[in-house]
């Protein structure tokens, strides 16, 4: 009994910082996905009346807007949370974001300023766009600096289980608003409700924020290195040391990206707009998928602590060039519930692959003064071109009359990511603490010689 606690206590702080690092993600991505989720109703707000497709078009294309203004977060908070810590970033990502839910909540639709909503929505979007385009990076190096190297990839997953759980609360909001507000109190005004509850929920995650610790990984770097080192953390000169880690986080993230944000932000409407189903039907659909999909992320995470991170990604990849056509082909005639949920589950099964490990697997490319932008600007700049766009190609194809060509275009973007998958080297025993190249780690990833790597103590 008398050695039970002490066992006890490094577990409560791991998984006290798995909270802490997934729990403003979570929110970040409530406000970044109900956007997505609530598009269908207020698409006409802030535009003419006009074609549906159109409308949507419109919203999805000040959508991208937001990927691409990624690129711009990634570097200004990569650099920060490389200079300042990855606390600092965490907590200016997420005022950022809750600033950019109360500009949506309170912009004027068409008929009240004409095109003047459309410029706030578009500032809102601009703000989020920055906000997450650091966000990821800070979240995903802190909770895999924050992990013992035998851990990492269950405790890095909690990203995607935190992403997938803001997605899924924004369903649910948007579930319990379409049983309790009629059709058109949602086109009129409903539409505003999540992104009140993102903000006050950004304040809450802001005040938790300010009381996390650093990872060791970043404090003995810090520590370890003199003031030329230090002068360089974080700038654009170190990670081009690193142009081939960057290439691979681009390439790696590629057919990635293009999956998730297709069976995730686009599924709900592709169901509705494209298969026939009412909204209400496509709004459950997604629903009951995603949280599925959050409870497989720590699984899969902790199978490649076991059996490492490639066979995972290229388990995705070789899934999802091969299936994608045929399950979006099926999705399309699917008709009613199960069989649209059948196919929704087996595809982000696939994606699982990618999803619960890409975190870490960026994060172990970098050494600890140049991670944070190392895996923030890349993978920004591969959600730009295609997560962000992921969408609207989709609806012009759509618009264009061949919406089949979207399909091939998500498995022609898989197949890109196995030839990086097959050629690029293995992670999960890579020592990440440390101011210099990373190095494998001597023995297992859980051996004794690796567990200087624990989380802070707090």
């Amino acid at each position: 009994m008398g050695q039970a606690q002490p066992q006890a206590q490094p577990r409560a702080q791991h998984w006290k910082k798995i909270w802490i690092g997934s729990a403003g993600n979570m929110v970040e991505w409530f406000d970044w996905f109900v956007y997505a989720s609530f598009a269908t109703y207020f698409a006409g707000s802030f535009f003419p009346d006009g074609n549906d497709t159109a409308k949507l078009m419109n919203t999805a294309g000040i959508f991208a807007v937001g990927f691409f203004m990624r690129p711009v977060g990634g570097w200004l908070l990569g650099r920060v949370g490389d200079r300042r810590g990855r606390k600092a970033a965490l907590t200016l990502t997420v005022t950022l974001m809750s600033a950019s839910a109360v500009l949506i909540a309170a912009a004027p639709t068409y008929g009240v300023a004409g095109y003047g909503g459309v410029a706030v929505l578009l500032v809102a979007r601009l703000l989020q766009g920055l906000s997450v385009g650091g966000e990821y990076a800070a979240s995903a190096t802190y909770l895999t600096e924050a992990s013992a190297p035998g851990r990492r990839g269950f405790a890095s997953s909690f990203q995607y289980v935190s992403m997938t759980a803001g997605q899924i609360l924004g369903l649910g909001l948007l579930i319990t608003l379409q049983h309790t507000l009629t059709n058109g109190q949602l086109h009129d005004w409903g539409w505003r409700i999540p992104f009140v509850v993102g903000a006050l929920g950004a304040a809450v995650i802001f005040y938790l924020r300010r009381n996390m610790l650093e990872t060791e990984a970043y404090e003995a770097a810090t520590q370890e290195e003199g003031d030329t080192a230090e002068s360089e953390r974080g700038t654009i000169r170190a990670l081009l040391r690193h142009k081939r880690e960057a290439f691979l986080v681009i390439a790696l993230t590629m057919g990635g990206t293009v999956a998730y944000y297709t069976y995730t932000t686009y599924l709900t409407k592709y169901l509705s707009n494209s298969a026939g189903l009412s909204k209400q039907t496509a709004t459950l659909v997604s629903f009951f998928a995603l949280i599925v999909f959050a409870c497989l992320q720590p699984l899969a995470g902790a199978l490649s602590d076991r059996i490492g991170r490639r066979p995972l990604l290229i388990t995705f990849a070789v899934g999802s060039t091969l299936l994608t056509v045929p399950i979006l082909t099926l999705l399309k005639h699917a008709g009613s519930f199960w069989p649209a949920l059948g196919l929704s589950l087996l595809a982000l099964v696939v994606v699982t692959g990618y999803t619960s490990i890409n975190a870490c697997v960026k994060a172990e490319l970098f050494p600890t003064g140049v991670r944070s932008l190392g895996v923030a600007l890349p993978y920004a700049l591969a959600n730009a071109a295609f997560g962000g766009t992921a969408e609207y190609v989709a609806l012009w194809f759509k618009k264009g009359g061949m919406e089949s060509g979207f399909f091939w275009y998500v498995a022609g973007c898989a197949a890109v990511s196995l030839v990086v998958y097959l050629t690029m080297r293995e992670t999960r025993d890579i020592d990440l603490k440390g101011p210099g190249k990373a190095v494998p780690a001597p023995g297992s990833p859980a051996s004794p010689a690796s567990r200087d790597d624990a989380v802070p103590t707090s």
